[in-house]
């Protein structure tokens, strides 16, 4: 008798949580989401969570407001996040460098990124393209490796001081053993502008960006870092295939919450941004940005974070970056 009243109030107990859990599902989002973003307005980041962020509306029944929060090396947008309520309310819209990175190379940040945050929904891939100026005797990674040995010191890298392309050219230039001259900018556009007027040799950036300059005759695309060839351009070689095994990068866009955001919160937001990602409307237009629709459930988006890791952590510590 008393084992039976044990199992029912268990059960009870169980149906009660449940029901907790279903009820809040069912009533979030109750107000506007806002995504915040440690990132300025026109990066990468702000433009695909700004593609994604109408659909997201849409799917929740409540605005989803893309909130700018750059500065600090990423930090005051994390941080205003960190503070938040975690109801689900307050998201940051991140990529996986970064997050990684960041507290690695700036002392006044206190989280860990894989304890202290939830992998939500991973939105988007993408990886990087290197070029050269149509100036340099050379078309292929190869050649160009060749010419930078035969004129060590010579040849310069032009990037956006303290961002990707920085960290991949130096992973390049280790795999290579090439002495080229560091030229730091204070944003991307400015090393392509002086890339097209033969002012620095080399540069690094996203597809989208590049690849209409290449087919246009202005630059030279000499290689792609991600693990196969891209789509829309499978005349590229990737580095792997030019023989710098170590020279791959992709950096994955998503959503992060509060480590302790309600599971269900969390379920129901990759849920609706899966949703999103199977709309060819939506597939069309990342493709055009130069990102590929990567949908994955939170466990998987974890594990991939977790596998990335170590091998981010290591180049950094490496080439001494800063971001």
């Amino acid at each position: 008798m008393m084992t039976s009243r044990i199992l029912a109030a268990a059960i009870a107990v169980f149906c009660f949580a449940g029901g907790i859990e279903l009820g809040r599902a069912q009533s979030y989002p109750a107000r506007p989401i806002k995504l915040i973003l440690p990132y300025t307005a026109g990066s990468p980041n702000d433009v695909l969570a700004r593609l994604v962020a109408p659909h997201l509306s849409v799917r929740l029944g409540q605005t989803v407001v893309v909130d700018n929060r750059p500065g600090g090396g990423t930090s005051i947008g994390v941080n205003a996040v960190m503070a938040a309520e975690p109801d689900g309310h307050t998201l940051l819209f991140s990529n996986s460098l970064s997050h990684l990175i960041a507290p690695l190379v700036n002392t006044t940040f206190t989280y860990a990124p894989l304890k202290d945050f939830v992998a939500i929904a991973t939105v988007g891939a993408s990886s990087n393209v290197i070029v050269i100026a149509n100036s340099v005797p050379a078309t292929t990674a190869q050649e160009f490796v060749a010419h930078a040995k035969a004129n060590p010191g010579k040849l310069n890298f032009g990037f956006g001081q303290g961002t990707l392309p920085q960290l991949v050219g130096e992973m390049f230039k280790a795999a290579a053993g090439i002495d080229m001259t560091n030229v730091p900018y204070k944003g991307g556009a400015q090393a392509i502008t002086d890339l097209l007027g033969g002012r620095i040799d080399m540069n690094i950036g996203t597809a989208a960006t590049l690849l209409p300059l290449h087919r246009a005759g202005k630059l030279k695309m000499i290689g792609y870092t991600g693990t196969t060839r891209a789509a829309d351009m499978p005349d590229i070689p990737t580095m792997v295939e030019s023989g710098y095994l170590t020279v791959v990068s992709t950096t994955y866009y998503g959503l992060f919450g509060r480590a302790d955001l309600p599971a269900d919160i969390v379920n129901r937001l990759n849920t609706e941004v899966n949703g999103i990602l199977k709309d060819a409307g939506v597939k069309d237009s990342m493709a055009k940005i130069g990102f590929e629709p990567k949908p994955l459930s939170p466990p998987e988006f974890s594990a991939l974070l977790a596998a990335e890791n170590p091998r981010w952590t290591a180049i950094v510590k490496a080439t001494g970056f800063q971001m």
